[in-house]
């Protein structure tokens, strides 16, 4: 469920692309500093947007530097940090030891083993930091295992467990805005949830592995009427999940995160429809 919550570049501005990149840099930056290069290798944007989001609202104090680094090593580059950087850093690596433990168990991936090894105690430390999250994680990713043994014929239930898991990332602290925040974050997540799942239809028929798509497939007449149920119900999480968004008083880098919310999250969608239009 990772890889979904990125920027459609070809809709932004340079500078509003280049602002985006010193955040994402940034991230990277905190996970190398805090976990090594084996959290350096959870990065992914999708947390990048967390930084952002929070930054965005709350206005902490950023610290802009200019730095290389080991994919960039000729050209400098601008990062920016604060500390939501550091959360969303020790959030990724969090999500990403569990990611790991799910693939090992589900499809016996050996790189999933493998990161979750290389993950254990670094994730142990940050369960200590943030027991409640850390315990509301695993809790709704057990729920969700529960109902792929089942095979849970209802989205939402599966899909409202990730979303409760995005929830609690979401919501930093207890304020005016955690309630606002949990509500754009369980929509996110059930849409990342059902994003993947759909993405993920032609090889977990093979495999013969669980989808919630695949579930509910077979009662639809024909592909067209499922593939509006499937649009639809995509389209219905993000829908709350702005709405949500367009409540809290955000002004910086607005933008930018309306281009992920509204546009950069459909990229993979869009891309697998033009797959399925050349078959």
């Amino acid at each position: 469920m990772f890889g979904y919550i990125i920027v459609n570049q070809q809709e932004m501005k340079f500078r509003e692309y280049d602002c985006y990149r010193s955040y994402y840099c940034g991230l990277c930056r905190s996970l190398k500093e805090r976990y090594g290069a084996g959290g350096q290798m959870t990065l992914s944007y999708d947390m990048t947007f967390l930084v952002m989001l929070l930054s965005a609202l709350y206005e902490p104090d950023t610290q802009e530097e200019s730095c290389r680094c080991m994919p960039h090593p000729v050209h400098s580059h601008a990062v920016r940090r604060n500390p939501f950087t550091d959360y969303a850093a020790d959030m990724n690596l969090l999500l990403s030891y569990y990611k790991g433990m799910d693939d090992w168990s589900d499809e016996r991936r050996l790189s999933g083993k493998a990161t979750a090894g290389l993950l254990r105690k670094k994730n142990e430390r940050i369960s200590r930091a943030y027991p409640e999250k850390a315990e509301e994680i695993y809790r709704q990713l057990e729920n969700i295992h529960l109902y792929e043994k089942t095979r849970e014929k209802d989205p939402d239930l599966a899909s409202g467990c990730f979303g409760r898991i995005m929830a609690e990332i979401l919501a930093w602290r207890r304020d005016e805005w955690e309630d606002t925040l949990r509500r754009m974050g369980f929509y996110l997540g059930k849409f990342l949830y059902l994003m993947d799942a759909y993405e993920d239809m032609d090889r977990d028929q093979k495999s013969g592995s669980y989808n919630v798509f695949l579930e509910k497939k077979a009662e639809f007449p024909d592909a067209q009427a499922f593939e509006r149920y499937a649009y639809t119900m995509l389209q219905m999480m993000m829908a709350e999940c702005s709405r949500a968004f367009e409540k809290l008083p955000i002004l910086e880098n607005v933008e930018i995160l309306r281009n992920i919310l509204y546009s950069g999250v459909w990229s993979r969608y869009e891309m697998l429809q033009k797959k399925k239009e050349k078959r």
